[in-house]
């Protein structure tokens, strides 16, 4: 059996797996329901031999132009999926839309995983608040793992739609009256803002796109804004803060790089153990790992 080294995935998923991948796309179930979607990842080409192609309830055709289009053959305008965390099952509403996503990136439950049991040790222990920050949050997976967990959270999106939908999933999810800010801004000049008034977070969790826009058409372009961003948000971080989490999706930022600019942002102000690996989902057919992205965390000793 081959051995992939300092790849963390997502195991622990009952209502999600990627059943097989090959010639560009991953064959996924999504509780009942079996996609068909682009990955760029997947650049081998191997035998489909799994009885699930065959019983596809939506496949998103990539075009030679740019984009591409769902085609639709048994599928739910919006369907719930769950996931467990802290003894508590989050529920995600998910519907397809623009560019093959459903709303989830599933991966990233190995985060969750990971920053929520901080959370909820460090709160059972010490008996002690813990304020955490989940910037570019999207449809709110982390939000909702840290509210899960305990902690009180602040919830930017430059997005009204996300924040909205992320509202939504805290409903379903019986967070609704848990210590959430939800709040729609553009999340550098929310920091800034936070920075002058003095506030502190003992946990900040990143997301960032490669490429977008804030809620007043500011432009964020990954390769020059994150390591000025990581240090402003560095400003933010409580003296007895507990974990910083930056995760990528983009193939320039390895996880080496994650690693160097979290160090030379934080360690100076905020010792501490300071990782960076690849994060991936496990494939049913072929018991291998398909590589997800990258995700850089740091720890205080």
């Amino acid at each position: 059996m081959a051995l992939v080294k300092h790849m963390d995935s997502a195991k622990n998923w009952k209502d999600y797996e990627i059943i097989d991948c090959s010639s560009g796309e991953k064959l996924e179930r999504w509780g009942d329901y079996i996609l068909l979607r682009p990955d760029p990842q997947v650049i081998w080409n191997t035998p489909k031999k799994s009885s699930y192609y065959k019983k596809l309830n939506a496949h998103y055709h990539r075009s030679n132009k740019g984009g591409g289009e769902w085609e639709f053959f048994d599928l739910p305008e919006q369907w719930t999926i769950s996931y467990p965390v802290c003894s508590h099952d989050l529920h995600f509403n998910l519907k397809p839309f623009a560019f093959k996503h459903t709303g989830l990136f599933p991966e990233q439950a190995v985060n969750w995983d990971w920053f929520s049991s901080i959370i909820n040790k460090e709160i059972k222990e010490k008996n002690r608040p813990v304020k955490v920050l989940n910037l570019f949050a999207y449809t709110g997976g982390a939000t909702l793992a840290a509210a899960a967990a305990g902690a009180q959270v602040t919830h930017v999106d430059a997005s009204k739609g996300m924040v909205q939908w992320a509202k939504e999933n805290a409903v379903s999810s019986g967070l609704a009256d848990a210590p959430i800010r939800w709040l729609v801004d553009d999340c550098r000049k929310f920091v800034e803002r936070e920075i002058r008034r003095g506030n502190k977070y003992d946990g900040i969790i990143m997301d960032p796109p490669s490429y977008g826009r804030g809620s007043k058409n500011e432009v964020w372009k990954i390769e020059d804004d994150i390591f000025p961003f990581i240090e402003l948000c560095e400003q933010i971080l409580s003296e007895d803060a507990l974990f910083f989490l930056v995760n990528s999706y983009t193939t320039g930022l390895q996880p080496a790089v994650l690693n160097y600019m979290i160090s030379t942002a934080l360690l100076k102000n905020h010792p501490g153990t300071v990782t960076a690996d690849e994060i991936g989902l496990p494939v049913t057919e072929s018991g291998l790992i398909l590589p997800c992205g990258a995700s850089g965390r740091w720890t205080r000793q």
